[in-house]
């Protein structure tokens, strides 16, 4: 499977590291609810389908990207930035250089 970098162009797959499922919202981090989190570590949806992911490019300019691929045939729909498409609010780098 070849997923296209934004910077480097088609690489294969051994070249990236798989970061998550980029379907879940993840729980504020300060939150104490225990059901929020045991949803978003142990509840998983088994896409059959178009399923959109988080991947590193670990083994050429490390950016991270959000993949959009078919699980049933591997086709890769869409490659971009993970920082460019809708990561939520507590996740985003706050300006001003916060964290």
């Amino acid at each position: 499977m070849l997923i296209t970098c934004p910077y480097c162009g088609p690489r294969d797959l051994s070249e990236y590291t798989y970061q998550g499922d980029a379907n879940r919202t993840r729980p504020d981090p300060a939150s104490a609810d225990q059901a929020a989190w045991n949803d978003y570590v142990y509840d998983r949806i088994n896409t059959a389908g178009e399923h959109r992911e988080f991947w590193q490019h670990s083994g050429g300019c490390r950016a991270h990207l959000l993949v959009a691929r078919n699980t049933l045939t591997h086709a890769i729909n869409f490659v971009g930035f993970a920082r460019e498409h809708g990561l939520p609010k507590h996740q985003e780098r706050r300006k001003g250089g916060e964290a």
